[in-house]
């Protein structure tokens, strides 16, 4: 039994906490300090943009005596309001000369200390308290005001950084919920994933363990058109597989037990007879008799199983050669002259031309037409006819058997190949037959890769046809 004491669903489960989390602390420290510096950026760039036209125009105009001092502050006031930031107007020396929230007086100016326009660095804008002026930070922009290519003084905006933060802050309200979508989302899909794969996954599993310990009709209960799908089926068709197999080893012990246990049988009841004196010397030679032919129905037996055997392992050579099938079957069928005679059997040959070549091994193919005829002539009756018949079609020679024999009822044909299968029909008639001879000839056809067909009707007889290839030579 298959223990499974760690399963792939909390590694998933954790790997879906996991995302969340880096997906929260993301968001509340790189994504978050990103998007402060883009809004400080957009904001100090617009308010640079507005500072610039102030002191291209207001401020000029201002100081080309074209408005006065209170037009001047009316405008600075509205910009205000409308930017929500506070506009200085500060001389080189860091004299505050126009606040937009204060009422300007020339006579008591307020002084920027240590006011220095190169704090700056190369940039229009900074955070921080503006010289300790504010008590909270501010973005503060400025745009200088020339007059004849001459700095007469600076526009410089503030607006308050917590503005700023707010704005920001909204955003990353919008971030943490997108964020939450897609947890939802991954969370759907970790459900779904689990429903498809996962708990499939622990059926198969779980069907693998039982078939492990022999249970081949565990169900695997998967009904889907994809790879999880086809898997369960691979693995219920082994399962059968195995358990056909299983129940085919049983019944080939069986068949084997039973096939060597009655000559054994005999054997050992005859000799044991013949040793305790209950088979007089005088009929020992009859029961001798007895004992050779099952000791060589014996022999056959080893000698088939062993040849099976050879043919099932993987890897068997053929020995391929080119020779003519029509002579071969000529060679076969005189071996059988004598049991023909006793029996007044006929054979009948239908051969196509003069010579037939085949490609194939030419040993094997002639134990297949042995086997064949054997069995044609086990099975016919006294004064019948065995027709042979070679054809050509599609570049296969087709090789065809036919008796006029007891036959084979329907329900048997499907189990004529298998290994020590005898029908009722034929126990009665075939007693030197091992029920080999079939499977041997069905093992030889299938390492040859060609097919082998049987059609038959009880009481009217048989046809076993089987294919070869055709050997065509090439001309010169």
């Amino acid at each position: 039994m298959i223990c499974m004491k760690k399963t792939i669903y909390p590694k998933l489960f954790l790997g879906y906490l996991l995302f969340g989390i880096l997906g929260f602390v993301v968001v509340s420290t790189i994504t978050s300090h990103l998007m402060l510096d883009y809004v400080k950026s957009k904001e100090a760039s617009n308010l640079y943009k507005e500072a610039n036209l102030i002191a291209s125009d207001y401020a000029v105009s201002y100081y080309s005596n074209n408005i006065t001092l209170t037009d001047f502050e009316d405008r600075l006031k509205a910009l205000d309001v409308y930017l929500a930031s506070q506009i200085w107007v500060v001389d080189t020396g860091g004299d505050i000369l126009v606040n937009s929230r204060k009422k300007t007086d020339l006579f008591n100016l307020e002084n920027i200390s240590d006011f220095n326009i190169g704090d700056f660095q190369h940039k229009y804008y900074q955070t921080g308290y503006f010289y300790k002026y504010f008590e909270d930070e501010q973005l503060s922009v400025y745009a200088p005001i020339s007059i004849n290519y001459k700095v007469k003084g600076y526009i410089i905006i503030h607006k308050p950084l917590h503005m700023l933060l707010s704005y920001n802050n909204g955003i990353i309200k919008i971030a943490y919920l997108t964020l939450l979508i897609l947890f939802l989302c991954a969370f759907v899909l970790l459900a779904i994933f689990t429903y498809t794969i996962i708990l499939p996954v622990k059926k198969i599993a779980k069907a693998a363990s039982e078939y492990a310990s022999g249970k081949f009709d565990h169900p695997v209960d998967i009904h889907t058109n994809d790879e999880i799908g086809y898997l369960a089926a691979s693995l219920t068709y082994m399962a059968n597989e195995l358990n056909t197999l299983e129940e085919d080893q049983r019944k080939f012990v069986s068949n084997v037990s039973h096939d060597f246990r009655s000559p054994l049988t005999s054997v050992k009841g005859y000799v044991e007879a013949m040793l305790d004196g209950t088979i007089p010397v005088e009929n020992q030679e009859k029961y001798l008799k007895i004992i050779l032919f099952e000791t060589e129905r014996l022999n056959k037996l080893t000698a088939g199983l062993l040849e099976l055997n050879q043919y099932n392992l993987r890897g068997t050579l053929l020995d391929i050669s080119t020779f003519d099938i029509n002579n071969t079957i000529k060679l076969t069928v005189q071996t059988f002259e004598g049991i023909c005679k006793n029996k007044r059997i006929t054979f009948e040959l239908i051969l196509t031309g003069q010579t037939l070549f085949t490609c194939a091994d030419m040993g094997k193919i002639q134990r297949v037409i042995y086997n064949l005829i054997d069995n044609a002539i086990k099975f016919s009756h006294s004064d019948s006819v065995i027709t042979i018949e070679t054809t050509v079609k599609n570049e296969k020679i087709f090789v065809a058997v036919k008796d006029k024999g007891i036959g084979i009822p329907k329900e048997s044909l499907g189990k004529i190949w298998e290994r020590f299968y005898k029908t009722d029909l034929s126990r009665g008639k075939d007693k030197k037959g091992t029920g080999l001879g079939l499977a041997i000839v069905k093992e030889i056809i299938q390492s040859h890769k060609e097919n082998i067909n049987v059609i038959s009707t009880e009481g009217v007889g048989t046809e076993f046809i089987f294919s070869l290839p055709l050997y065509q030579p090439e001309d010169d």
